[in-house]
Formats: C-alpha cells, sequence, structure tokens
C-alpha cells in the first residue's frame, strides 16, 4: 500500500499564490549562495557513468580525519595549537578537528567551556555525521547531546541526495535539523531547475519528512508557488499530504485539473480525497479508502459531480444538469489456504461516466462494472464455488439486448479423479438463477425473454497417455441439463411477434453426448542451420469430435455465443460458448507443428503449425439470431456458408525469434473451398536491451468472421488495419512513445497516440496526447462514430515524494511490449 506524496499545506487557500505570488508575504535576506559542488562532497560521474544514472554524479562522505574513541563519551581531537585560558577554557587553533563516536567538526578554531560540555567554533567549519555535512561561517556543539548550530550553513543530506543553504543551520536534541531562511532541492550542485526556499525548514531524517513555513517553490530562482506552511517527504515513507495533481485538456471537459490529498491513516489503511475541477463540466470530488487486515484487503472509491455543465456540448448534452457519480467497492480475503472469498460492487449514475470521466485513457475505455460475492473452494479432487454475479454495462442508451443477465445465485461443484493407469473421471456441474430486468418489447431475440433456474450436469470419462514420443486421448463426455423457465409475455414487442414463445415449453430439458478422441506424434532430431545446433520437432496431430443434433432452437440464451474459428478451435468439439447451445458437428481435424529449439539453451527460436478441419455433416445448431435468420436459409451468405462448408478454414501460424532483438510472427486463415482469405495478420517486432522498441503490424478480416454477438456488435465491414508503434528511449532522461493505428477500409486513422516523457535527476514530466475514434459499441456501422481528444499532464519534483507513483497503464496496452519509467 505504499504512496508517496508531494507536499501537505496548511491550508488549501494556498493554491490560490500559483497565480498571485506577488501577493505572499515576503521572506527574510535571501540566504548564502551554495557553495562550490567540490566543497559538497560531490564526485562528478566520469566515463564509468552507468548507463541507466539519471544524475551527473553522487554524495559520497569522505573517511573521518580521525578514529573514534573507544569510550563514547570521549572527544578525540587535533590542531596545530593549544591554550588555556581562565577557568578552564581549552582554545584550539589551526586544522582543529574533533570527534566523537560518529561525530566528526572541523574549524579553524575551537573553544571548549570548563565544563568540556560545548565547543564554540569559528570558521570555516566543516560538521558531519553519516550521511550529513553542514559547512558554516561559526557555530557551537554539544557534546553531551546531538544539538549543534552553524551560521551561514551550506547542508548536503547525503542519502536522499539533498542540499540547502540556510543563514541558520541548528541539529536539535532530538536529531531534528532546524535551518532559518533556508532552502532545499534535490538537483545536482550545477543545477537550480528547483529548489524550496523558506523562513523555516525543519528536516525530521527518523520520520522520514520535512516541514517548513513562508515557503516558495521557485523554478530556476523565479517563484511561482506559496504555501503559508507544508510538510513534504525525504523518502520512500507514506506520508500525508498532497499527491502530485493531474492535469489535462479534452474535447469533452476542456480544462482538468485534480489534486489528490493523501491521508496516511495507520499502517494497513488510508485514504485520498480527489478534488477535481472541469471547466466544461463543474467541480467534482472523489475519494478512495484502502485496508489491509491480515489476509483481507480491499478499497472503497468513488466520485460526484452535482449538476453536470454539459462538456462542450453544453445544454445540449444528455446529461445536462443531472448528478454524475461513480462508486466501487471491492474486497478479497481467505478462510483458510483452501477457502477464499471475493465481493465486488461497482455502479455509475450512466453508461458514458467513463467515457466523460475517465481519469487516464485506460478508465476511459472501461466497459463494464461488476457485482459478486463469490465464495470458493479448492481441494485436491474438488473444486467449490457459489457465487452471485451480475454487471452494469457501461454503455450509453445501453440496448436491452445488451444487458447481461444476474446469476443470483450460480453454484458449481466440478471434481477429478486419475488413475495411475490413465484413466480419469471428471464430475461437472452447476446450479443458476438467471434474472434481468428489462424491456422485453424491445427485444429482438425471443430465446432471450425467459428467466428462470437451470441445472446442468455433466460427467466425463477418458484415457490419457502421454508419453516422451506423443498422447492419446479417447474422451466421452454427458451433458444433462433442465430448466425452470418462466418466458416474457411478448404482446407489444416491436420485433418478434405477439405469442412467439406462448407454447413454449417451461420446463424443457436436453441431454447430449459429447465424444473425442485426441492423438499425436513427436518427433525429434537434431540439426545445423545457419551455423548453429538445433533440436527440430515434427509434431503431426490428428483429432475426431462427434455430437449429435439435438433441436435446442427453444431453449434459452443465457450466457452463449458462437466461438469465432481459431486454431484452439480445431481440437475442441464445441462451436459455443458457454451451456445453453452445443452445437452438432462430426468432424475430424489434422494439423502439424514443427519446433526448432537452440540446442544450447533449449530456448525456442521458430515454430510453425498448420490444421483444418474436415467435417461430414452440416451443422444444424444456431445461436437462433432472428437478425441472422434469412442468411442461415441461405447457403451463399456469410453465415450460411460456415453450416454447410466442408472444411473449416486451413489455419496456419508461425512464430520466429529471428534473434535477442527481432521477432515476427504470422497467422492465416484460408478457405480452401472458394479460395479466399478470411482472415490474416502480420506482426514484426524489435525489442532494444535499452527499453527501445518498435511494433508494426498488419490485420485484415472478412466480414462476418466473428459471428459471436448481437447485429450491432458484429463488425459491419471487412477489417483492415495497419498499426504502428514504438518506444524509443533516446537517452537515460528522455523518452518517447507513440501508435497509429490506421483503417485503411474507411480510410480514417483509428487512434493516434504521442507521448513524452523526461525523467531527470531532480523531476520528471510526463505529457501524453490521445486522438481516438469512439464507436459508441456499435461495430456494425461508422455513422455513429466520433473522434475525441485528450492531453494528459503529469510532473514531479523528486524529493517532494511521488517516485513510484502508478503510471497510466493505458500505454502498455497500446505499446506492446512497453515498459514506462517508474519517477
Amino acid at each position: 500500500m505504499a504512496q508517496r506524496t508531494l507536499w501537505t499545506a496548511a491550508s488549501l487557500t494556498s493554491l490560490f499564490y500559483t497565480l498571485l505570488p506577488a501577493a505572499a508575504p515576503a521572506l527574510a535576506a535571501p540566504p548564502l549562495p551554495s557553495l562550490p559542488a567540490d566543497q559538497l562532497d560531490w564526485h562528478a560521474w566520469g566515463d564509468d557513468r552507468p548507463s541507466n544514472e539519471l544524475c551527473s554524479g553522487y554524495y559520497l562522505m569522505p573517511d573521518y580525519e580521525l578514529e573514534a574513541a573507544s569510550d563514547p563519551a570521549q572527544v578525540r581531537g587535533q590542531s596545530d595549537d593549544a591554550g588555556y585560558g581562565q577557568g578552564g577554557i581549552t582554545t584550539l587553533t589551526g586544522n582543529v578537528v574533533l570527534r566523537q563516536q560518529d561525530q566528526q567538526l572541523q574549524a579553524r578554531q575551537a573553544t571548549l567551556n570548563e565544563a568540556r560540555d560545548r565547543v564554540a567554533l569559528e570558521g570555516p567549519i566543516t560538521y558531519r555525521q553519516p550521511n550529513v555535512l553542514v559547512r558554516g561561517e561559526q557555530g557551537s556543539v554539544s557534546l553531551n547531546s546531538d544539538a549543534a548550530e552553524i551560521e551561514g550553513a551550506h547542508y548536503v543530506f547525503h542519502s536522499s541526495h539533498a542540499r540547502g543553504d540556510a543563514s541558520r543551520v541548528e541539529r536539535l536534541a532530538d536529531g531534528r535539523y532546524r535551518m532559518r531562511n533556508a532552502t532545499f532541492t534535490t538537483c545536482d550542485p550545477q543545477s537550480s531547475l528547483w529548489k524550496l526556499q523558506g523562513n523555516e525548514i525543519v528536516i525530521n531524517r527518523e520520520e522520514g519528512y520535512g516541514t517548513a513555513s513562508g515557503t516558495r517553490l521557485r523554478l530556476y530562482d523565479v517563484p511561482v508557488f506559496y504555501w503559508p506552511w507544508l510538510r513534504f517527504p525525504i523518502d520512500d515513507r507514506r506520508l500525508s499530504g498532497l499527491l502530485y495533481p493531474t492535469v489535462g485538456f479534452n474535447s469533452d471537459n476542456g480544462f482538468d485539473y485534480a489534486q489528490p490529498i493523501y491521508l496516511n491513516l495507520a499502517p494497513n489503511y488510508d485514504a485520498t480525497i480527489v478534488p477535481r475541477y472541469m471547466s466544461d463540466r463543474g467541480v467534482m470530488l472523489g475519494g478512495q479508502f484502502r485496508y489491509l487486515f491480515g489476509t483481507d484487503r480491499g478499497q472503497v472509491e468513488g466520485n460526484y459531480l452535482p449538476s453536470d455543465e454539459g462538456g462542450s456540448d453544453g445544454r445540449n448534452d444528455d446529461f445536462y444538469d443531472e448528478d454524475r457519480w461513480f462508486f466501487n467497492y471491492m474486497h478479497d480475503g481467505r478462510f483458510s489456504d483452501r477457502l477464499t472469498y471475493s465481493l465486488r460492487y461497482g455502479a455509475a449514475s450512466d453508461g458514458d461516466y467513463f467515457d466523460d470521466f475517465g481519469a487516464n485513457f485506460d478508465e476511459q475505455n472501461r466497459d463494464n462494472l461488476e457485482r459478486l460475492a463469490n465464495l470458493d473452494y479448492r481441494g485436491d479432487v474438488w473444486h467449490l464455488q457459489a457465487r452471485a454475479r451480475g454487471y452494469q454495462v457501461m454503455d450509453y442508451p445501453v440496448s436491452p439486448n445488451d444487458k447481461p443477465f444476474y446469476e443470483l445465485p450460480s453454484l458449481s461443484a466440478d471434481a477429478r479423479w486419475t488413475q495411475s493407469s490413465g484413466t480419469y473421471q471428471e464430475w461437472n456441474s452447476s446450479a443458476t438463477y438467471f434474472y434481468r430486468d428489462i424491456d422485453e418489447s424491445r427485444l429482438n431475440n425471443p430465446t432471450e425473454t425467459a428467466t428462470g433456474a437451470r441445472l446442468n450436469i455433466a460427467p466425463a470419462i477418458g484415457f490419457r497417455r502421454d508419453p516422451s514420443w506423443g498422447f492419446f486421448e479417447p474422451r466421452a463426455q454427458l451433458f444433462l441439463t433442465q430448466y425452470d423457465l418462466s418466458w416474457a409475455n411478448l404482446s407489444g414487442n416491436d420485433y418478434v411477434a405477439p405469442g412467439a414463445t406462448d407454447d413454449w415449453d417451461e420446463s424443457p430439458h436436453r441431454t447430449i453426448p459429447v465424444y473425442s478422441i485426441d492423438s499425436g506424434l513427436i518427433f525429434e532430431r537434431r540439426t545445423s542451420l545457419f551455423g548453429s545446433r538445433w533440436r527440430q520437432t515434427l509434431e503431426p496431430r490428428l483429432y475426431y469430435a462427434y455430437v449429435p443434433y439435438r433441436d435446442q432452437s427453444q431453449l434459452p440464451q443465457f450466457d452463449t455465443a458462437l466461438q469465432a474459428p481459431s486454431y484452439a478451435q480445431l481440437w475442441s468439439p464445441f462451436r459455443f460458448n458457454g451451456i445453453d447451445r452445443i452445437g452438432d458437428v462430426n468432424k475430424i481435424s489434422y494439423g502439424v507443428s514443427s519446433r526448432f529449439l537452440d540446442d544450447a539453451t533449449g530456448h525456442q527460436r521458430f515454430t510453425a503449425s498448420v490444421g483444418q478441419s474436415r467435417f461430414f455433416d452440416d451443422r444444424r445448431v444456431t445461436d437462433d439470431d432472428p437478425t441472422k435468420y434469412d442468411e442461415y436459409q441461405n447457403v451463399n451468405s456469410r453465415y450460411g456458408y460456415d453450416l454447410v462448408r466442408d472444411y473449416s478454414p486451413a489455419i496456419g501460424q508461425l512464430e520466429w525469434q529471428i534473434n535477442d532483438r527481432w521477432s515476427t510472427r504470422y497467422a492465416l486463415f484460408y478457405d480452401t473451398e472458394n479460395g479466399a482469405t478470411e482472415r490474416n495478420e502480420t506482426y514484426v517486432s524489435y525489442r532494444h536491451p535499452s527499453g527501445s522498441l518498435l511494433n508494426l503490424g498488419y490485420r485484415w478480416q472478412r466480414e462476418g468472421f466473428d459471428p459471436s454477438g448481437d447485429e450491432e456488435d458484429r463488425l459491419g465491414y471487412n477489417r483492415n488495419e495497419y498499426d504502428v508503434s514504438f518506444a524509443w528511449r533516446m537517452n537515460a532522461s528522455m523518452s518517447l512513445v507513440g501508435r497509429y493505428l490506421y483503417d485503411q477500409t474507411n480510410s480514417r486513422s483509428l487512434e493516434t497516440l504521442a507521448g513524452v516523457q523526461f525523467n531527470d535527476c531532480c523531476y520528471g514530466i510526463e505529457i501524453a496526447w490521445r486522438e481516438y475514434v469512439d464507436d459508441d459499441d456499435t461495430l456494425n456501422t461508422i455513422r455513429d462514430d466520433e473522434t475525441k481528444r485528450g492531453l494528459f499532464l503529469r510532473f514531479i519534483f523528486k524529493g517532494l515524494g511521488g517516485v513510484g507513483q502508478n503510471p497510466d497503464t493505458y500505454f502498455e496496452q497500446a505499446v506492446p511490449g512497453y515498459q514506462r519509467a517508474r519517477f
């Protein structure tokens, strides 16, 4: 739960001084100019500078001038001369060095009082203790406590890479450092990019934070921000205060500023409050609470915007003057190593919430909010689960067809027994009650108008032998399914004939056996290619599946969809996801794979596979989607052809790790009956050890290739896309990232992403621009597509917190292989 902070201000009114710095109270006289770097224990990197080092040098404390005495209370010293005055006062002059345990003083002159517990120093003086250096003009030190005072001071905290100047530095008896009219920065000695300047700065190294009063933030010595009082972290420990703000601009919300306030309430729980200002929307208040108790952890988060001002559309916006909100609760825990549980509840005021208010690019793509209560037991044989689950779909408006069923509840019990002979038995069972609250008059599929319970039992028996030279697995499974349903009254339905389900059975049942035989051989040889030794395999595979036809057209569809063709589906008897449809099939699949493995390292460098299915019967079970009905009856249509074709697409796929930096992969789905490509994709990737990378991709897919989903969720044109993404680490401090996704079919850009990251020794800046097409959740048409734009800005002053903040994960999704630097 670590989280770094930027500052803690006594009053948020200090934010107004950003625009009015001249209105801030005047500071005392400025501190002394900084010392040269070589007087601050600074060592500049030479040819040995590490390639990923951001700083131009480092602070290194030299060895002590004197050995420490064996008695901790004893002070050892040396000087060019010594004199003794009245009352037992001792004066040391000329290259004076005093050491007591880990403290060391160097001065031109030192005067010890009669009690030998305090030393007055004349400069130039140097005070040291582990990871601390203070130089000054004059001062005094207590020898029986940690207290010290130095005037005209310049200080360094080696381990924090921090330094500053002060008219006076005091080391208090409790170990804190108090500085008058002081500065603080983590920039290299030759840099003045930023520094804090305050009337008083107190550094508490023991607790890991500093406080300052009457403080300005200066950029290149120009004051840009004022706080009457602030607290800031000086290491990685959590600290209450202001996190780094996020600043952005997009075409919907205008200027967007969010200022998180972090509250470190206890070691095992914390909170964040986030006021957010959007110039075209209004002021939103958000928050998050996180906790960790033993083996349980969770978080609660939410946002609230009263009276939305409508964004760029103003009064024409669908949610103008409405309250917009979001709530999300997550909890995970365990009762034992085998028994765990999870809770989720997410809700939002409307389906456009994340499109309008997503705090980053990744959040804007969120498409649902989960509601879940789950209890899960995993034993050696049995896996038991009880859950209640549902989702809020983040679309607006939401079609009734797109609203998922709630599982209230769902119980499952699965088990597997395996014998040494290779025989195994499985028990798979589930009982689920499905419910959703919708207007049935707007549904276009009668099989989706039911609510009710489903009991499914699917025992299986099989035999698996897989010696090193191959495998053989016959398997038989029986699906026994019973429903208890309530069909909707379809009177008034505009899409389905009234009474269409009146005579449908409310207690239908189904029994379907599923048979399969899977087999394969593995041949292996050693060979030499391109001057290297390889181990090559040749792996033919033969698979047979048979599922008899059962009429399922009057069964409901709660959680079932057709599968798109894939290489894995060649070796599966199932044409549908889910239980409500078990598609009939009588096929044999055949294929072969070959792999090349480096004989020295065992790394796989190249793999190629090709396979196809031969169907012996036409397929009769469909998803009973009325929008496909006419096409199912026409064997020349895209969906009708899939039911009667004799062969599946011939599928070939290839992956080649050309060398340690270059790799490529290719996939082809080819209709051998019509001599046509159904899907084709090619990717080439480059990875440099420094973190730079390049991805080149091309995708082509025929319309109707993926038959799943409702009509508006299916692609309405041939997909023909080019995808280019890159990350270029120019040096240790600067990186560029970008992506360009182009739709050749419709001659348009689908996404343009450009970002730059500056990561210096004492600051970090990240700027990203994104322009993308929002398809309004309708893939079948581009008429309602909308182009959106957004700008994202993040900045960090290192040493004031923020190191290790979680970045926006969208970059990793958009640019495969990219790992962003952590400030």
